[in-house]
């Protein structure tokens, strides 16, 4: 890097909140990273006032006809309407989609698993990508849960499809699904302990072989501190 590069001063940082100082948030080893310096800031939360163009608005107009309670939060960001909706309404939710004519959000393209640690009381967010054919629009649904109360609704019997995923997001984040028909483990051993695409399970244990070598697990690599 060219030595002549202005030194950034801290008054002219954004504000708080901050997320983490260098590229990883390492604070126990030495940064080989080149981002020691990154500060990390956390966006606020979005909440989308009216009118929210395109056929966004056609969409919550027809789903707040039914239940002017179901939708918690809309979010509209680079084209793409979110639906955050109350778990206890999910269901409900999904069928209209599905099975109204204006609407005919025919094909679900997955079930997603989120785990956000600073969200206090909805820790874990299950996320649903529906599409229309029919109308050749999209929308995502997003419900959320306690970390001490990880429970969802099924919607297995709105999108069969949806078993494997909700399967999926059980087995990675500990979301348990109410209603699944069989809510097992489909990637990690029935036995195995904890849920690992979450941001607080730990790290490593396992080193990954390659031919003729083999890389240390990540809480036996070397410090550069």
């Amino acid at each position: 890097m060219s030595d002549n590069l202005p030194e950034v001063s801290k008054e002219h940082l954004p504000e708080e909140p901050v997320v983490r100082h260098g590229m990883f948030g390492a604070s126990d080893t030495g940064d080989t990273s080149g981002f020691g310096g990154l500060v990390v800031r956390r966006a606020p939360r979005l909440s989308t006032p009216r009118p929210y163009g395109g056929y966004f608005d056609e969409l919550v107009d027809k789903l707040e006809s039914f239940d002017g309670e179901a939708i918690e939060r809309v979010v509209v960001d680079r084209g793409e309407l979110t639906l955050h909706v109350k778990r206890e309404k999910l269901v409900e939710v999904c069928r209209r989609l599905r099975d109204e004519p204006e609407l005919r959000f025919e094909l679900s393209l997955g079930v997603s698993g989120v785990h956000y640690p600073h969200l206090v009381g909805e820790e874990l967010h299950a996320v649903y990508h529906l599409c229309s054919i029919t109308h050749n629009r999209r929308v995502r649904v997003e419900v959320s849960a306690p970390d001490s109360d990880p429970h969802i609704p099924s919607t297995v019997d709105v999108y069969p499809t949806h078993n494997w995923h909700e399967r999926e997001a059980y087995d990675f984040f500990g979301i348990v699904f109410d209603g699944h028909p069989a809510l097992t483990r489909i990637m990690m051993p029935d036995d195995w302990d904890g849920h690992p695409q979450r941001k607080d399970y730990p790290l490593g244990g396992i080193p990954v072989e390659y031919r003729g070598a083999e890389i240390p697990s990540p809480d036996n690599r070397r410090s550069y501190a």
